[in-house]
């Protein structure tokens, strides 16, 4: 992209969040988020809030990432326990289970939002996340969360561009997302099918799969990771280690998905 037009894009942003005054940010700890954490501090100084939600699908590490940057930063970070996995419209895993986790989040931001006194509440949603199905984007909508990145016109891209310039570490992270999006839809969510999948997925990323995803799907661990390392599961020793520390996971099969990893796989399902 031209820099002149992502400059601009950036000061748009930042004339966006001087205007609110006051903010409370979703905070995942993620690309997104954590951009527009850094540029709200720079906008708001004090008056900003970022609230992290500790849940089961989320993984330890993610949490562990966004309060160190939110401490780096030197910005008032709030961890509040979710409250998805003790509903059952979000544990059977319909295609609207993520229309209901954003709205009780939403509730919660809001609810702290409200006795602080502060008006906007923020979501790190950007231009690239309406190509895919993502209903709980209707939910902030509905309940009034702001998006600031769309309004500000930035890509995926131009956020991690942004954040390189800006010498933030979450520039390169992999693109993440909640856990239960390795579950198949129509299949309950258990904690115990989240942990599984968060240990599996820490088994590759200790042999530098990053960015892949273990869809759990019963009993077997389908594995998705870029196309140019698939290749690396031909190598004998270190595929015979991944399976086997699967295996002690609970996983009685291990399988190599030869498509490499794709957003929103899952989704496939709601086509049929």
């Amino acid at each position: 992209m031209n820099k002149n037009l992502l400059t601009k894009k950036r000061e748009h942003l930042f004339s966006i969040l001087e205007e609110y005054g006051a903010l409370v940010v979703a905070y995942s700890g993620g690309v997104d988020s954590s951009f527009l954490l850094a540029v709200a501090h720079e906008a708001l100084k004090k008056n900003l809030v970022a609230v992290t939600a500790s849940s089961p699908v989320h993984p330890e590490w993610e949490r562990r990432s966004a309060t160190a940057f939110a401490r780096q930063l030197g910005v008032e970070h709030i961890l509040i326990p979710s409250r998805e996995m003790s509903r059952l419209e979000f544990r059977s895993n319909t295609k609207d289970r993520c229309y209901f986790c954003k709205k009780y989040l939403c509730e919660d931001l809001l609810k702290i939002a409200g006795d602080r006194g502060i008006e906007h509440v923020a979501h790190g949603a950007n231009i690239d996340d309406f190509d895919d199905f993502r209903p709980g984007f209707a939910a902030a909508r509905e309940m009034g969360i702001t998006s600031p990145l769309v309004d500000a016109g930035l890509t995926k891209n131009d956020i991690r561009m942004l954040s390189k310039q800006m010498n933030l570490n979450t520039w390169n992270t992999p693109p993440m997302a909640c856990l239960a999006t390795r579950i198949p839809y129509g299949t309950p969510i258990t904690p115990k099918d989240l942990k599984m999948v968060e240990q599996a997925e820490q088994v590759l990323w200790g042999y530098g799969f990053t960015g892949c995803r273990v869809r759990k799907h019963g009993n077997v661990a389908r594995i998705e990771v870029d196309t140019g390392d698939v290749q690396r599961f031909l190598d004998q020793e270190m595929r015979s280690a991944i399976v086997e520390k699967l295996m002690k996971i609970g996983f009685l099969h291990v399988a190599v998905d030869l498509e490499g990893y794709r957003q929103g796989s899952m989704n496939r399902d709601l086509a049929t």
